[in-house]
């Protein structure tokens, strides 16, 4: 049942109540007309198009980016676990570290937070573990160690853009604006395409269906563009791409 309830909410509360609002004075008053209807449609549809594309975009590439995330850190792990030249101590030490890093990112991707002073000090923790042991740790190990942690880093930094940078708000705002207003065209448009000969209730399904219709698919887009919260029904799970899941 969530499945079909999650696009609902005070949003669609509003819209639903405008078009029925619309509907109350267009037939009271008397009010309608005939106008081409394809310059609303593509002054609203085109733009929620282009952003539930964007959001679905931002999210497969976050996908891909927690793909590269685990894959690295896992990595590092593995080239820190097959050191002979490290005790258990250290080895348990950097195993801390590494998963330290997994649950700050998932952390910090699952709040809107901005601030990643904690999580920059922890990522350089693994920097200050090969300083501090880098005469236990052959060349070849730092190395390769240094190159994954380029793609630890760079997943993270790609990661924390898409948390911080969403769809533009101007057009988000935009879009919301004008689905709003829509009944304030449609609806008089409709009852004079429809006529008064006909029942009235067939203008009011046409009428709220459409509104119901703009207002979800904003809704889907809303969900989408932010895939981190689990508010979603399409949200990322982040527990999958810990280091230990």
């Amino acid at each position: 049942m969530k499945q079909y309830v999650a696009i609902i909410n005070y949003r669609t509360l509003v819209a639903i109540s405008i078009s029925i609002l619309t509907l109350l004075i267009a037939f009271s008053y008397n009010i309608n007309y005939n106008i081409d209807l394809t310059l609303i449609s593509i002054a609203i549809v085109f733009p929620l198009v282009f952003t539930i594309r964007s959001s679905f975009r931002r999210r497969e590439k976050a996908l891909e980016h927690l793909s590269q995330f685990r894959g690295s850190i896992k990595t590092v792990h593995y080239f820190f676990s097959s050191t002979t030249t490290l005790s258990d101590e250290k080895q348990m030490e950097i195993s801390g570290v590494l998963e330290e890093i997994s649950e700050k990112l998932m952390d910090h991707l699952r709040l809107d937070d901005h601030n990643t002073v904690d999580l920059d000090a922890v990522l350089n923790k693994v920097y200050l573990f090969i300083m501090e042991n880098k005469g236990s740790l052959p060349k070849s190990v730092k190395d390769k160690v240094i190159r994954f942690m380029h793609d630890m880093h760079e997943s993270t930094e790609n990661l924390l853009a898409i948390h911080t940078h969403r769809t533009p708000i101007s057009l988000k705002a935009y879009c919301l604006i004008f689905i709003y207003i829509f009944p304030l065209i449609y609806t008089p448009t409709i009852i004079n395409k429809v006529g008064s000969e006909t029942t009235i209730w067939v203008t009011y399904f046409i009428v709220i269906l459409s509104q119901f219709i703009l207002i979800s698919l904003y809704n889907i887009q809303h969900h989408m563009e932010y895939p981190f919260d689990d508010e979603g029904l399409d949200d990322i799970n982040l527990q999958s791409f810990k280091i230990n899941r």
